[in-house]
């Protein structure tokens, strides 16, 4: 990256629903409370168009470190047991990097 750009950690966690009442009421404090984390930039909570029980969060953070500090939190393991008997499935979670237009010249 060039300096002056600003970079960014952005995590999907995919979860397929058993119980998409309880997961979506699971995921919407989750998603609130996340908010307040320090590096937090933006979570939001969608769920699929096309897929029956399908729901992402998509978080950006700060920097990795920050996002890494988040999944070691009490918050996380909170979301992450009160999920249980609520999936198909356990969850896809996945750590992407952001680029620039400058990236791709």
């Amino acid at each position: 990256m060039t300096s002056g750009d600003v970079s960014i950690a952005v995590v999907t966690l995919q979860f397929d629903a058993s119980n998409l009442g309880g997961l979506v009421a699971v995921l919407s404090k989750y998603v609130v409370m996340t908010r307040m984390s320090p590096g937090c930039r933006n979570v939001d909570l969608v769920i699929s168009a096309v897929r029956d029980n399908r729901v992402l969060v998509i978080q950006k953070w700060d920097s990795i470190e920050a996002q890494r500090t988040h999944f070691d939190s009490a918050l996380m393991v909170e979301m992450a047991k009160s999920c249980k008997n609520l999936l198909t499935k356990a969850p896809e979670v996945e750590l992407w990097d952001s680029i620039s237009s400058h990236d791709l010249a």
